[in-house]
């Protein structure tokens, strides 16, 4: 039942990322997810790695909604600084402690620091991710703080 549900979603996506209904490139796009479903449970047979997904659906919406919104702020801000005379650049590493317990917590932070205009994850250690900021402020870790609270409460299913 699952694999058949997966195909259907795949099937609907491939539609309607392609915009295209003619016959023969739905018939294309069945066969192509009929393979990949193919080599999904042959891969599944052979090494039978699962990955948990253990997040609130609902908050996970709303927190998808705050990072857009967190992205466009930071989008605007490294605009302004890209177009000043000065470029006023303070690049800085730094660390960044996360709070998060499984693997999909702790990509989920570290993929929403990456998105965030003018950050990136460069390297995760246990414990901590470095951050490179284009233009650093120190209230830069207290948003972040905000951002990993976030991630915990949509993985633990705490309040956002």
């Amino acid at each position: 039942m699952k694999t058949f549900l997966t195909s259907i979603f795949m099937v609907a996506l491939w539609l309607m990322l392609s915009g295209i209904y003619k016959p023969m490139l739905i018939g294309f796009g069945i066969v192509s997810v009929a393979l990949v479903m193919v080599i999904v449970r042959r891969m599944d047979q052979v090494d039978g790695d699962h990955v948990r997904i253990s997040i609130k659906p609902i908050q996970f919406f709303f927190y998808v909604l705050w990072l857009f919104i967190e992205i466009a702020k930071s989008n605007w801000r490294v605009t302004k600084i890209v177009l000043a005379r000065t470029m006023p650049i303070r690049q800085n590493l730094f660390e960044v402690p996360y709070s998060q317990t499984s693997d999909l917590g702790q990509v989920i932070f570290a993929n929403s620091i990456t998105l965030t205009p003018g950050t990136l994850t460069i390297e995760t250690e246990t414990g901590d991710f470095l951050i490179h900021a284009l233009s650093y402020d120190p209230t830069d870790m207290d948003a972040l703080a905000d951002m990993d609270r976030r991630v915990t409460g949509i993985e633990n299913g705490a309040a956002i």
